[in-house]
């Protein structure tokens, strides 16, 4: 349950930092169980951010708990 608050948490920063929208959030969120990978590199990878955009992820992510970093990388 504490992994889908953080999930929230991402996605409620994606959309309203970087104007991510939710339908590409959905995209990834998919992708993210068939391959296993970090939200973050997907959605670079599909060319839904740049690399600023991914370096402000990286920033946001690093000010998060430890525990927070764990459970959206994974």
């Amino acid at each position: 349950m504490e992994f889908n608050f953080e999930v929230t948490e991402l996605s409620q920063f994606l959309q309203e930092e970087l104007t991510i929208s939710s339908a590409e959030i959905a995209l990834v969120m998919q992708k993210k169980e068939e391959l296993n990978a970090p939200i973050p590199m997907l959605l670079w990878q599909y060319g839904l951010l740049s690399r600023s955009q991914l370096d402000c992820i990286f920033d946001w992510l690093e000010n998060r708990s430890p525990l927070t970093l764990f459970n959206i990388g994974k």
